[in-house]
């Protein structure tokens, strides 16, 4: 299967399936915020804060991250060039700073963007497959997929850039069929916001879904690395995004830990209570 960017003008723009997907990540992952908030009876317009905050701090991150990386320092000022583990961190301090400033415990931030950013995470995913972006190693199984215009296009030569080994004599040029990696971690990561979704019902402690989060989803990154095409082996097969990932997945083994007692009667602070809470508490006195 060929699969081919998705690009359309609008006007002036050029609108890139990853751009486009992007904002659908925020937006859902916004939607998500604001029902959980609804179904607590508590200021729906605080989903609307996170994710300004989360935007911003995410796309600051994410640039930062990858400049670090490889030292293009024009790359903060193109439209490429991003992240997610960078995305991550600069979105995780933009929502906590925005907590501290609002005078929401980071408890409540954990406990309120668990489930939505892998929602946020698994759909943007899918912006990175619209664009051709971030495959995996040549496979013969059924569901293989070439990118002939991706980023870069999967030829020999760019996959043997990536430590992809070749028969001698095979054609730099010829077009070979991959992982869709993009996908597997959309799968994944949709699953993942089903479960945590799901144990907002069951007791727990504010926050304690989060360390859940962090275990799924560097396990899933860990994983999926293992058939990504990547140019940055650090210690034989692993790559720095696995490094990483260990380093999330030890997080929040001990955010589990740390916030394994469920609470009978969280306190919520003053910024998430609005009229609808105050209406429903009026009710039941």
């Amino acid at each position: 299967m060929t699969i081919y960017p998705l690009t359309f003008q609008l006007g002036p723009l050029t609108i890139t399936g990853y751009g486009l997907m992007m904002m659908v990540a925020f937006l859902m992952a916004g939607w998500a915020i604001q029902v959980d908030l609804r179904r607590r009876g508590l200021n729906e317009d605080y989903a609307a804060d996170i994710v300004f905050a989360a935007v911003v701090g995410g796309i600051v991150g994410a640039k930062i991250w990858y400049v670090l990386l490889t030292g293009e320092w024009d790359a903060l000022f193109r439209r490429g060039g991003f992240v997610w583990y960078g995305g991550f961190l600069g979105g995780v301090a933009a929502v906590l700073g925005l907590g501290w400033w609002r005078r929401v415990p980071g408890r409540w931030a954990m406990e309120l963007t668990a489930a939505p950013l892998a929602l946020g995470y698994g759909l943007g995913r899918v912006g990175c497959f619209l664009v051709n972006d971030d495959y995996g190693i040549p496979t013969t199984l059924p569901w293989a997929m070439k990118f002939p215009d991706g980023l870069p296009p999967t030829t020999v030569a760019n996959l043997t850039q990536m430590h992809v080994r070749f028969p001698p004599g095979a054609d730099p040029a010829e077009v070979v069929a991959v992982h869709p990696t993009q996908i597997y971690e959309t799968a994944l990561m949709l699953l993942v916001f089903l479960w945590l979704w799901r144990l907002r019902d069951r007791p727990h402690a504010v926050g304690w879904r989060f360390g859940v989060y962090l275990v799924l989803a560097g396990a899933e990154r860990f994983l999926v690395e293992f058939v990504r095409a990547k140019d940055d082996r650090l210690l034989g097969p692993f790559t720095l995004a696995q490094v990483t990932s260990v380093l999330v997945m030890v997080a929040g083994v001990w955010v589990i830990a740390r916030l394994r007692a469920p609470e009978a009667a969280p306190a919520v602070p003053p910024a998430l209570t609005g009229t609808k809470a105050a209406d429903d508490l009026a009710r039941r006195h």
